[in-house]
């Protein structure tokens, strides 16, 4: 159990910290006396997050890099430090045309009927490729590239970047989703050996399906899913926020690891 105020006195930056899983972190550091600066970006939504937990405000795009080393830069020049990075922001694509054709080939398998392909990957556009792994990989990369640069000097630092399951294994609906979070698990193993001598801990949290607006565009298969979560329902934000707020207080053996939370979900 962590006790209050923990982070007293620390500066943490939450990237998507506007609604849902990220907004619920912002809250769980604030509360254990962080200083939070909020980022998304959506200004209002943002400014509602930050109103709330009396921190602040830093409107971005995590894809790009000139703005994210802006954010961090200035956040330092303000405070003086930076100890806390979670790098949340994140984005799911809305097929439902995949989603149509992937409950009717679960349909057809358990009738014993042949399944039509499901032209997931095939019908993948270069610009849904891209976008995915420039605010996953790329906003990953960029964060923990610009609060290195202030962390490695000062010689300490925590860095909690979101994963997923699908860091584990494929995921047939979005492989897109699964390769950007292949890739920042390697990123978290990678640099969290690189820093570790250091003092920095850089580690990831791997949730599964999380009951947040995330969802939304997976209505129609919400119920396949679950067939598939043995404890029988979605994860709460504030479950994954308190994981993320014991890696950061507490989880201080571990560096590059990655830290599963999804229900027992068979992949």
């Amino acid at each position: 159990m962590v006790d209050g105020g923990a982070l007293e006195g620390q500066v943490a930056l939450v990237t998507g910290a506007g609604s849902g899983l990220g907004a619920a972190i912002a809250h769980h550091l604030a509360e254990q006396g962080a200083h939070v600066v909020v980022n998304d970006v959506r200004a209002d939504a943002a400014a509602a997050v930050a109103k709330d937990l009396v921190g602040e405000v830093a409107v971005f795009d995590v894809s790009d890099s000139a703005a994210f080393d802006a954010a961090v830069d200035t956040t330092v020049a303000q405070h003086g430090r930076l100890d806390v990075l979670v790098n949340n922001a994140g984005i799911v694509m809305d097929r439902p045309e995949v989603i149509k054709r992937l409950i009717a080939a679960q349909v057809a398998a358990m009738a014993g009927e042949a399944v039509a392909p499901l032209r997931v990957l095939s019908t993948l556009t270069d610009e849904r490729f891209d976008r995915m792994l420039k605010v996953h990989v790329y906003g990953t990369f960029y964060g923990m590239r610009a609060a290195l640069r202030h962390m490695e000097d000062a010689r300490s630092g925590v860095i909690v970047n979101l994963c997923s399951v699908y860091a584990y294994g494929g995921s047939v609906a979005s492989p897109e989703y699964a390769a950007a979070k292949h890739a920042i698990a390697g990123l978290t193993k990678s640099v969290g050996a690189e820093v570790a001598p250091l003092g920095i801990r850089v580690n990831a949290v791997a949730p599964g399906f999380i009951d947040t607006p995330f969802l939304d565009p997976l209505d129609d298969a919400k119920a396949f899913l679950l067939a598939r979560i043995p404890v029988g329902r979605f994860g709460r934000a504030e479950e994954i926020a308190k994981l993320v707020r014991h890696i950061i207080c507490d989880a201080t053996y571990s560096f590059g690891e990655i830290f599963p939370a999804s229900g027992g979900w068979l992949a």
